[in-house]
């Protein structure tokens, strides 16, 4: 059953550019695995050695955290779209970013 995928940009030099993918699964972690299979390397960017989703990367189906479902055992159905969201470091303060005036 293809599902559509959503590739943040980071990631779609492994998917010829593409910004969204049809792929088959009925798992987040069953996506990942044919993702690899059809784009070798973004496994190892989506996932941490132990085949944990690593945790500056978040993965919606359908606007829903995956951690707030069943994580990568988390089913999806035709239709679906997952979108894979990398983690986004910032804040005030900091290099870059607002600093006090007071």
């Amino acid at each position: 059953m293809p599902v559509t995928v959503r590739i943040p940009t980071p990631l779609r030099k492994l998917t010829e550019n593409r910004s969204e993918i049809e792929i088959d699964g009925e798992t987040v972690e069953s996506l990942i695995g044919n993702m690899e299979a059809s784009y070798p390397g973004i496994k190892d960017r989506l996932c941490d050695e132990s085949g944990k989703v690593r945790r500056f990367i978040n993965i919606y189906i359908n606007e829903e955290d995956i951690r707030f479902l069943d994580g990568t055992d988390s089913a999806v159905k035709a239709g679906d779209r997952v979108s894979i969201v990398p983690a986004i470091a910032g804040g005030l303060g900091g290099p870059g970013g607002q600093q006090d005036r007071g």
